[in-house]
C-alpha cells in the first residue's frame, strides 16, 4: 500500500485533493497536515511514496519545506507535488530550484491532479 501525505493549511482542499484519490486504482494510506511543521512531525514515525504540497501555510511554508525535506537522507528523491495559487513563473522557478517534482496551479483541474498523481505512484 502507497502512503500519501497532504500538506495544506484549508481542510477543504485537503478533502478535495482526497477526492481524487477515490479514482486512482492504487490502495493508499493517506496522511494529513495542516502546515509543514505538522508534516515534517509527521515523517518522523511514517514513511511517505508521495507528498501533495501548498505553497503558502503558518508555521513552515510549503517551499522552506520543500528544502527542508531535500536534504533528508530519506527524503531526498520522494516525489512532491506542488498544489499552489502561486502561478508566477518566479515561484515555479523557485519550486523547481528547490527540488519539486510537479506544479500544478489552483483552482485544482480534477484530471490534471489524478494524471500527476498516478504518473508518480505506478
Amino acid at each position: 500500500m502507497k502512503t500519501v501525505m497532504i500538506v495544506d493549511d484549508s481542510e477543504l482542499m485537503r478533502n478535495t485533493v482526497k477526492g481524487t484519490f477515490k479514482n486512482v486504482k492504487i490502495p493508499t494510506n493517506i496522511l494529513e497536515a495542516g502546515d509543514g511543521e505538522d508534516a515534517m512531525q509527521l515523517l518522523k514515525n511514517n514513511k511517505v511514496d508521495l507528498i501533495l504540497l501548498d505553497w503558502n501555510m503558518p508555521n513552515l511554508s510549503g517551499i522552506d519545506f520543500l528544502r527542508q525535506l531535500r536534504i533528508m537522507d530519506d527524503y531526498k528523491e520522494i516525489p512532491v507535488i506542488m498544489i499552489t495559487s502561486e502561478a508566477s513563473k518566479l515561484n515555479v522557478v523557485e519550486a523547481i530550484k528547490a527540488g519539486v517534482s510537479a506544479y500544478i496551479t489552483k483552482p485544482v483541474n480534477s484530471s490534471i491532479l489524478f494524471e500527476k498523481i498516478s504518473q508518480f505512484l505506478i
